[in-house]
């Protein structure tokens, strides 16, 4: 049932070129079976990380393949998912259908059959599709049969009970950010001011982590639309919040020069979905503030050499997608925060009690401005 051997990062599964890890692969084999050291997983959904399924949506509005058909197209071609244009993939929901013998990873003790989600990017994840069944445009899931490998070195977890299975993958699928904007907000001095650009599900996620890890903060968000920054704003995650392109760096610093007295803010943390963010994130942020850029469509290039271009003396860093206990983190913020969870359930389509729906109504009166 198992081949023998196989390498604990998956480089066995490493089809070209020779010699590279499995994100960095341009084709993996996603075949059987499976090998000794491998979880097997039968997949049931998709969660396309938002940079790549913007731009699979902008290619199928153009005229071309259907976002379903260009996910086969990738899949069939390359092994994983593993968006050509953008880098990026998501992560996956599915079942557990049977451990290596030498398999010695985070998934060891499950029973077969439990319900699992993978916490590392599909862009390194074995994977083979027999059919697209439907593809949910509002929250880029997309449910499939197919089947994954795991390595023993890829991170992956038991979806929670209490938890309704869309919804824990949606946390599940950004869960790095969360947890590395509460060890920034430890590092902040006290009433700092953070903004967060994009108020999508990591960028909500994100301003709860830094609400619940630091009352004292000030914090902002900017989001193209409004729809997502009124829920914020209802959810009291933001003091204030404006809609603005992030992809106009003057806008935003008019914006935050107008919040902070042209001081800048402290710490500014990227979670846009599109490109050509990097520098309103920069001009945004005070001397020797922080820029995190957690968004898949960052690009190193722009971040550096503009940053250098406009004299900006601040610190860049790129957000890790693994953060030691970062899926407890954020499903417990979702669990602890009645607001965020009804927010992120309205966003999938998932359904409300009618108590949730009068207790919005009550508090709608009192929202932060914005």
């Amino acid at each position: 049932m198992f081949r023998p051997g196989g390498d604990a990062l998956g480089l066995h599964r490493v089809l070209a070129p020779a010699g590279l890890l499995p994100q960095a692969a341009d084709a993996l084999d996603a075949t059987l079976p499976p090998w000794e050291c491998e979880a097997w997983l039968h997949v049931d959904r998709l969660n396309v990380d938002a940079a790549s399924f913007e731009q699979l949506l902008e290619v199928e509005r153009a005229g071309g393949p259907t976002v379903a058909g260009q996910i086969e197209a990738i899949v069939s071609a390359r092994g994983k998912l593993h968006n050509p244009t953008t880098g990026s993939g998501g992560m996956l929901l599915g079942r557990l259908r049977a451990l290596g013998p030498s398999y010695d990873g985070p998934l060891v003790g499950l029973e077969p059959g439990t319900a699992v989600a993978t916490l590392a990017s599909l862009t390194l994840t074995p994977l083979r599709l027999d059919a697209v069944l439907d593809v949910r445009y509002a929250t880029h899931q997309v449910a499939v049969r197919g089947d994954a490998w795991l390595p023993p070195s890829a991170p992956a977890t038991a979806l929670p009970p209490d938890l309704a299975p869309v919804l824990a993958l949606a946390v599940l699928d950004v869960c790095g950010a969360p947890a590395l904007c509460h060890r920034v907000a430890e590092r902040l001095p006290a009433r700092a001011r953070v903004l967060v650009l994009g108020a999508g599900k990591a960028g909500v996620l994100a301003l709860a982590a830094l609400r619940a890890t630091r009352p004292d903060l000030w914090l902002a968000a900017i989001d193209r639309h409004a729809a997502p920054l009124d829920e914020v704003c209802a959810a009291r995650l933001v003091d204030a919040a404006a809609s603005a392109d992030a992809g106009d760096a003057v806008a935003v610093r008019a914006l935050a020069h107008g919040w902070t007295g042209e001081r800048g803010f402290d710490a500014v943390i990227n979670m846009a979905s599109l490109p050509g963010t990097e520098l309103a994130t920069v001009l945004a942020c005070r001397p020797r503030g922080l820029c995190l850029f957690f968004g898949m469509a960052t690009s190193f290039q722009r971040v550096a050499l503009g940053a250098e271009g406009v004299g900006a003396d601040v610190d860049l860093l790129i957000g890790n997608g693994y953060v030691d206990g970062h899926a407890a983190l954020a499903l417990d913020l979702v669990r602890a925060n009645t607001a965020v969870r009804h927010l992120l359930e309205r966003r999938l389509g998932l359904a409300e009690s009618a108590d949730v729906q009068r207790q919005e109504r009550a508090g709608a009166h009192d929202r932060p401005p914005h």
